[in-house]
Parts: C-alpha cells; sequence; structure tokens
C-alpha cells in the first residue's frame, strides 16, 4: 500500500514543480529579448534647467535638449522603432531627478509611418485629439525632440512632418 502511494505521490510532486516552474520563473521572450542583437539609440528630452538665459527665463529652444540612451533590437526599421519609443515619454526615476521631463505620451499621437529620401525624412503622424497643438514653447519643444531624435541616423538631414497641421501654436 505505501508502495502505491509513493508510486502516485512522486508524479504528482513532479508534475507539480515543473508547473509552478513554468509559471513564475520561464520566461522565453526575456531570453528571446537578451539573445538577439541590440543597439543603442539616443531619445532626446527637455531639461528646462538647461535652457535658460543670464536673467532665468525659459528659452524654448534646443538648447534644453537631453540625450538619454536606451537600447533597441536591431530591426530593418531603427528610425520609426525609436521615434515610437520616444513617444512613449517613459523616463526613468534618475532621470527625472535630473529635471529630464517631457510631454510625451500624448493621447492619440502616434507615428503612422516614416520615409527617406534625399536627406529629407518624412514622418506621417495621426493624431486623432489634437494634442500637438499649444502654445508656441510647447510645440517648438516637442517639435525639437522628435527632430534631434530623428537627426541622430545616418542621412537624416532634415525632417518633415505631415500632416503640416501638426505641432503648431
Amino acid at each position: 500500500m505505501f508502495k502505491k502511494i509513493v508510486i502516485i505521490l512522486i508524479p504528482i510532486i513532479i508534475l507539480t514543480g515543473v508547473a509552478a516552474y513554468f509559471k513564475f520563473y520561464w520566461k522565453p521572450y526575456e531570453i528571446l529579448e537578451k539573445t538577439r542583437p541590440q543597439q543603442t539609440i539616443g531619445l532626446y528630452y527637455y531639461n528646462q534647467e538647461s535652457d535658460q538665459d543670464e536673467s532665468g527665463n525659459v528659452m524654448c529652444s534646443k538648447q534644453g535638449l537631453v540625450r538619454v540612451e536606451r537600447k533597441i533590437l536591431v530591426t530593418q526599421t531603427p528610425i520609426q522603432d525609436t521615434i515610437r519609443l520616444l513617444l512613449k515619454g517613459k523616463l526613468t526615476e534618475e532621470e527625472m531627478v535630473q529635471g529630464i521631463s517631457t510631454e510625451y505620451p500624448l493621447t492619440g499621437l502616434s507615428l503612422a509611418g516614416a520615409s527617406l529620401k534625399d536627406g529629407v525624412l518624412t514622418l506621417q503622424f495621426e493624431d486623432p485629439n489634437n494634442k500637438t497643438g499649444g502654445g508656441s514653447c510647447r510645440v517648438g519643444i516637442l517639435w525639437f525632440q522628435i527632430e534631434a531624435t530623428a537627426k541622430q541616423f545616418a542621412g537624416v538631414q532634415q525632417v518633415r512632418f505631415l500632416p503640416e497641421e501638426l505641432f503648431q501654436p
């Protein structure tokens, strides 16, 4: 009788252990991401403290842009992947403590496509909630962040946004 109980319990214990492992520890997507080639890119966010004149007035200029580095998977669309990551607006706690900020993400704003021809990168956005408008300081900084992030890529000399009504005061 004891042998029968042991014979039945051992497989149950083993199966329970295997099931617990798969439920709590096995993460194939993490393994896949760690083994796929990655590249380091820069996202340009804003630091108001770096963008002041001698009197302490905010200038709303490119001078306030700060590069933060991230790693992305190597793909056929690194510019689009990078811009989409910028639009998520995810800053680390350390970056926020340093005074780096962003208004991204903007509700509904998404990158619909990108094309590069003769040094001009055209970025097509969808903004169904009209979140890219506002004051000239705000829209300028939003524009500068995307432009600087895009210009880090070889061949990008100029950035154009479509529709052209986006990022207007």
